[in-house]
């Protein structure tokens, strides 16, 4: 989820949903064209620039998927006045995304290829100048004031681990967890709690199982660095 300039609510997954004010829940833009497999990740520029990405295939074949090479993934924009249009493709399961404090450059991570990938913001939202931004794993992003980037990984042995990155690839710090991580994001008071989603994973067939272990969990640590969009 993410908001729109207003403070309205956008919600992904089969569709974009925008939650009104009154809490009624209406479709925002009609992506269908775009994916049938419904989106995942969404972030929103300092124009009002929505931008959504999508694995692009049924999940049930991730095993099929991980093994083969293929990059189905894609990135939609939805500008202010409702337009919808897709941007970029051949993505290799595109997972968080962020814009820039300065709102020019969309950094995606591509979890199957092991990197953060970026792309120049035009100005009519469109993307460009496709580039390695660092060669580390991000599922879940978040980008701090100073534009690093805390990226969540599932480190070897079925641990985890939340970097912070540089652009090129520097990483400048580390926090080391005791299964895997997927999502990150920087809040709080001040902006500088690094909030990190954990939970132990067993593979897509068995999920069943993964759901009645209830390993999840939602860690803290404090950092120095706010959010990017922090007053």
């Amino acid at each position: 989820m993410n908001w729109l300039p207003d403070g309205r609510m956008l919600v992904t997954g089969r569709e974009l949903i925008r939650v009104e004010a009154d809490g009624s829940r209406v479709r925002h833009t009609d992506l269908s064209g775009v994916s049938p497999y419904g989106f995942g990740e969404i972030t929103v520029d300092g124009r009002g620039n929505t931008y959504v990405n999508t694995i692009n295939f049924d999940f049930a074949d991730f095993g099929d998927v991980i093994g083969s090479g293929k990059a189905p993934g894609k990135i939609a924009v939805v500008v202010p006045d409702g337009r919808a249009r897709g941007l970029a493709d051949g993505l290799a399961f595109p997972n968080g995304m962020v814009v820039t404090p300065d709102s020019r450059t969309l950094i995606v991570a591509e979890s199957f290829a092991r990197r953060l990938t970026a792309f120049d913001i035009e100005p009519d939202g469109g993307l460009s100048n496709r580039r390695v931004w660092a060669d580390v794993t991000g599922d879940g992003i978040c980008i701090d004031a100073e534009g690093a980037v805390w990226c969540s990984d599932v480190a070897p042995g079925d641990s985890g681990v939340v970097l912070r990155v540089r652009e090129g690839g520097a990483i400048v710090d580390r926090i080391e967890l005791d299964r895997p991580a997927y999502a990150c994001m920087l809040g709080g008071d001040d902006g500088r709690t690094l909030f990190m989603v954990a939970q132990r994973w067993f593979g897509p067939d068995r999920m069943e199982e993964l759901i009645a272990a209830r390993t999840g969990q939602i860690l803290t640590s404090r950092v120095d660095v706010p959010h990017a969009g922090w007053p």
